[in-house]
């Protein structure tokens, strides 16, 4: 997959990127938009309040635990059982339990039977496994995970889908491209290959038994053992979590373009919102704003002249103002960061430092495999990847095409990138000072515990807008998915400076978009994105339950049950 070469030219992009290119520039009146078609909820910031979640929990699902005939009612740590170690993210998770069991268990589980033990059996199976999975947590690499792994699946996506979409081939000697893309990444469930619009019953009954084994592993590994022994309960969990979250969201709607583009534009809403002007930037352009007008109203003729000569003398007066500060800060700065690198903690695990007289590089250096020969103090555990030398890096280079837009800046990245890790200090190699601060910077913004309950609210806001399952989503026609899509591009452009887009997209806004286009147009085949997306859930299973990946679900069952 290395050896696949960028794309030349354009030919066939997608099931709906083949329109005119004026398409993307025509407006829709917006009472034709999909989302206008509906009854759309509007969402209340009151339904996101503790004390609004508190109630959905308690009359969902407190009120069969214990919390009937208790004159006041207790605190729901005191009741249900706890999911995680912070009862902040308990809150969170109980929202979203209470909202599936009252949405798509009771309504069809309170006309059989109006038993409420179902319910409670339920809720401590999920607080079982989701307890066992902080645990398993605790020990995966995230970094790795999420800068190295989880990116390197997006790149081998992105180069699979422009050498199957992008071909240089006539139409009469051409393949489909889903043929070609599949053959690139092979995955037993998504075969045969389905053509266009018209669904494969076999294709889908793989799709099917695949999710189930996924989730039969995973239980077979986490429940407790009289719960396994329990068929009706754990097939009725199986088939909760196999078809409605996994089949529903990874292998429905979630891997439309579409649904793609619209999630990366909230996404895009959401770090706009997040990066607003300074204070002293606003106050200074309505400075300069007022100045200008109440100038340009009282000066003709030579003072005209004048004027703009003060003008342009002041604005480079401040300008060279700011990059002296700038050049202040950025100095100041690094000698902060020089100063406190040494007291940040380490990267690698204390089992596998140097402690005896060996060269300290024939520690750092990864191993090519894991195997007999790799083995520190009995373990078989592999040195971290420095972060410089993550797939995170070569795969945002990948999907900005940078070798064919701006090959010089591509060589000098691999060149500074080659100079960290080998030069003198090897300042970017494992455990190295730029290695600790990049490690540390994000443990502090990204990795951060306390983001993790606002990011399961924001979550919750989007999938279940007012503690409720939104309306059915009528499916955008052809045009109406292209407006999204440029919609998503916009969106996308109002993170990037003015400057950054001239230098690198060229003049004109129509161009600039058209531009981001191509490169969202990867997520344009909802066949490729169900490789994508059920080859990342199933690298996060592997990493929390190394099990599943040396041993099949029955080897599992069995070992368990007997």
């Amino acid at each position: 997959m290395s050896r696949l070469q960028p794309r030349l030219k354009a030919l066939a992009t997608s099931n709906i990127s083949s329109q005119s290119a004026t398409a993307n520039r025509d407006t829709i009146p917006r009472s034709e938009t999909p989302a206008s078609r509906q009854n759309v909820r509007v969402l209340s910031a009151d339904a996101l309040s503790d004390r609004t979640t508190l109630s959905l929990v308690r009359r969902t699902l407190c009120s069969q635990l214990g919390d009937k005939g208790r004159s006041t009612p207790g605190p729901i740590d005191e009741i249900l059982p706890p999911l995680t170690s912070s009862n902040e993210v308990d809150l969170q998770l109980y929202a979203f339990i209470a909202i599936i069991i009252r949405e798509f268990v009771q309504t069809w589980y309170a006309k059989i039977t109006p038993d409420q033990v179902f319910v409670e059996e339920v809720v401590k199976i999920i607080a079982h496994s989701t307890r066992a999975l902080e645990q398993r947590l605790r020990d995966v690499d995230l970094e790795s995970l999420l800068f190295d792994e989880l990116p390197e699946l997006l790149e081998v996506h992105v180069q699979a889908y422009r050498v199957s979409h992008y071909t240089q081939h006539p139409p009469p000697i051409e393949r489909d491209p889903r043929q070609i893309y599949h053959s690139l990444w092979p995955f037993p469930a998504l075969s045969p290959v389905p053509d266009r619009g018209e669904p494969n019953t076999e294709q889908t009954e793989k799709e099917a038994a695949y999710r189930q084994l996924l989730v039969q592993g995973v239980l077979a590994v986490l429940l407790p053992t009289e719960d396994l022994e329990n068929d009706c309960l754990t097939a009725i969990v199986g088939q909760i979590f196999s078809e409605m979250i996994l089949g529903g969201g990874v292998g429905g709607k979630a891997s439309e373009p579409w649904m793609l583009w619209e999630g990366i534009t909230k996404i895009s809403e959401v770090l706009q919102a997040q990066l607003p002007k300074s204070k002293a930037q606003v106050r200074a352009e309505r400075s300069n704003s007022g100045v200008e007008n109440a100038m340009s109203k009282n000066l003709t003729g030579r003072n005209t002249k004048r004027w703009r000569i003060q003008r342009s003398l002041q604005k480079s007066f401040w300008l060279a103002l700011q990059y002296c500060f700038l050049a202040f800060s950025a100095v100041r700065f690094f000698a902060i960061t020089l100063a406190t690198s040494s007291s940040l903690p380490s990267r690698i695990p204390p089992t596998m430092r140097v402690t005896g007289s060996a060269p300290l590089k024939d520690h750092m250096d990864p191993p090519e495999s894991t195997n007999a020969d790799d083995i520190w103090d009995g373990r078989t555990d592999q040195i971290r990847q420095p972060i410089v030398k993550m797939k995170i890096w070569s795969c945002a280079a990948n999907l900005l095409d940078l070798d064919a837009r701006m090959p010089w800046l591509s060589a000098t990245f691999s060149l500074l990138q080659h100079v960290a890790l080998t030069g003198p200090g090897k300042l970017g190699s494992t455990d190295g000072m730029i290695d600790k601060i990049l490690s540390h910077a994000i443990h502090s913004h990204v990795l951060e515990p306390a983001l993790l309950p606002t990011l399961l609210r924001t979550a919750r806001a989007a999938l279940f807008p007012n503690n409720a399952p939104a309306p059915p989503r009528i499916i955008p026609t052809t045009s109406e998915q292209l407006l999204i899509r440029q919609r998503c591009a916009r969106g996308i452009l109002t993170l990037i400076p003015t400057r950054i887009q001239d230098v690198y997209f060229g003049a004109g806004i129509d161009r600039r978009v058209r531009e981001v286009e191509q490169v969202l147009d990867v997520f344009g085949d909802s066949y490729c994105n169900k490789h994508l997306l059920y080859g990342v859930v199933e690298l996060i299973i592997v990493r929390l339950i190394p099990e599943m990946a040396e041993k099949g679900v029955e080897e599992l069952l069995q070992e368990r049950l007997n």
